[in-house]
Parts: structure tokens; C-alpha cells; sequence
């Protein structure tokens, strides 16, 4: 029977007028606000199940998919109040753990973890082998040296998923580009879907068709049908037709979005979502609400 009270704004002239009246002149939310409260509503929302598992790939490297995979991992672990986590799954040394905070990293990594699977009874046991982000992201490392740590093989994966099934409830890898590397199998095997990254590009948009068909010739057409398709570091100068390129994935994706160039991404150092662009959290955002829609 009572009425709702109009929220208060939390930025921009709005919240000047807000302010400066001592809150007796209140004009609600923007547009924008009402849009991120909404989304983040939905990335909270509840895990059906205990455990989901998100791949992102891609078969071009330097598209953005690393980062695609820190950005969706910080934004679910940021705004959930359960554990979220990211395991580098390229073959040769990721940079992972390059795109978040260097002083955090442990120095133990993903084969280390399978190496001592016998002795894992509580979370704390795995989380001495994990680094985790000020976003609250925990992640298991690959190597930083590609000379010293053997490839994840598809036995190696099933052990990490089974061990990260039963202490997070989202579990986030970064594929490698190649789909034949030896743990590939047991990725998408074990994936309740994918993300794929793709630059706004014409050899990157056919390299991002290349792996959907790949996908679709291997037994995985139900991930490729579901896939969410993220078109990253969308500029200004951008030459490719971006509404042509999303009406491309769109009849093949579940969903199409486009992550803007953002000069923090930019720079190629640990990502840090309190220095992006609004419009570029935003779009993280986004992402993270598309992909929780299926949680439940």
C-alpha cells in the first residue's frame, strides 16, 4: 500500500541538485543508473546448480580475449558475494595474471594444484595455490616461463575442474587460440558456455566465424548456438561496419556486444575497473549480466 520512494541519484548534475537541497529536491535516477542497477541485479543473481563454467576463446591471439576474460571475471567477482574464479588454460604461458595486480600473484600454478589434489580438503588448501585481484577474482597461473611448465593436457583440466567445482561458484578460463592444445577437450567438454572474442576487424571477424564452424563441426554446435560473440576495443576510427559485423553474429550468437577502446585497457597493464571509462564498465557490465542470465 505505500508508495515507493524515488531512489536517490548517486552522480552527475542530479546529484549536485540532490545535494546541494539537503534532499528535499530529488530527481531520481538517471537512465544510465536505473540501467546499471538493473544489470547488476541480474549479475547477482543466484548460481541454480552450485557451479557454472564460462570459456572464452578465440583462434586469433591479440584480440582482446585475455582481457574480455579479467574484465567478465572482475566485474561477477566485484558485485557477487560468492567466489569467483579465473585458470589460465593457454598452452605456453598466458598473460593472465599480467592483466591483474603483479604484487598478488602466488607463485604456485595450475599443475602444482593437480600435483597436490590429494591433499585438497578445504578451501584454504586451494587457496594457497590461487592469486586473487582487488576485484576479489581469484585466479590459477600457467607459468610465467613457457620453457618450464609442460601444457595443461585434458586430464590436467578435468582434475582443476573438478577440484574448482567444489569451492567457486563460477569458474572463468582463458583459452588458449589454438582449439587442438591438449586441454581443449576437456574445456569445452565441461563448458556451460563460451564467449567468443572477436576485434572490429575483417580477418578477425572471419577468424571469430572460423572458430563458431569449428565449433559447430565438433560436437559443440549447442555452445556455438549460445556463445556469446564480444566485439572488443571498438574505436571511433573503427573502418569495419559494426552493425553489419553484429547482424553477422547475431543470427549465429545468442548475443552480440561491443567492449570500446578504453585508454586503461590501452596500456596492456594489470586491469583495474575503478580507471576505466564508464562507458567501458558499462559494457563489462553488460557482459556480465548477459552471461548470468543463464545461471538460474
Amino acid at each position: 500500500m505505500l508508495r515507493p520512494a524515488k531512489r536517490p541519484p548517486s552522480e552527475g548534475w542530479r546529484r549536485l541538485v540532490f545535494t546541494a537541497s539537503h534532499g528535499l529536491i530529488n530527481p531520481g535516477e538517471s537512465k544510465v543508473e536505473r540501467r546499471r542497477r538493473e544489470l547488476r541485479a541480474l549479475v547477482r543473481g543466484p548460481v541454480v546448480g552450485g557451479h557454472h563454467r564460462i570459456a572464452v576463446l578465440s583462434m586469433k591471439g591479440g584480440v582482446g580475449k585475455t582481457t574480455t576474460a579479467v574484465g567478465l571475471g572482475s566485474v561477477l567477482a566485484e558485485e557477487r558475494g560468492d567466489r569467483v574464479i579465473a585458470v589460465d588454460a593457454t598452452p605456453h604461458g598466458g598473460t593472465l595474471t599480467e592483466r591483474l595486480h603483479t604484487q598478488l600473484r602466488t607463485q604456485r600454478t595450475a599443475r602444482d594444484l593437480v600435483a597436490h589434489r590429494e591433499i585438497l580438503k578445504r578451501y584454504s588448501d586451494v587457496r594457497s595455490f590461487t592469486g586473487q585481484a582487488p576485484s576479489r577474482l581469484e585466479f590459477l597461473s600457467s607459468g610465467a616461463d613457457p620453457d618450464a611448465h609442460r601444457p595443461l593436457s585434458d586430464g590436467d583440466y578435468r582434475h582443476i575442474a573438478g577440484i574448482v567445482e567444489r569451492f567457486y561458484s563460477i569458474c572463468i578460463t582463458d583459452c588458449g587460440t589454438g582449439m587442438l592444445h591438449p586441454a581443449m577437450g576437456a574445456i569445452l567438454a565441461s563448458a556451460d558456455q563460451i564467449v567468443v572474442v572477436c576485434p572490429p576487424s575483417v580477418d578477425g571477424a572471419r577468424s571469430a566465424s572460423a572458430t563458431l564452424d569449428w565449433l559447430e563441426t565438433n560436437g559443440h554446435a549447442a555452445l556455438a548456438r549460445s556463445c556469446v560473440a564480444v566485439v572488443s576495443r571498438v574505436g571511433k576510427t573503427t573502418g569495419i561496419d559494426l552493425d553489419q559485423l553484429e547482424r553477422h553474429f547475431s543470427d549465429r550468437c545468442r548475443r552480440v556486444l561491443r567492449i570500446p577502446e578504453d585508454p586503461h585497457l590501452a596500456e596492456g597493464g594489470p586491469v583495474d575497473l575503478a580507471r576505466l571509462r564508464d562507458a567501458t564498465h558499462l559494457a563489462y557490465l553488460e557482459l556480465a549480466a548477459e552471461v548470468a542470465s543463464v545461471f538460474r
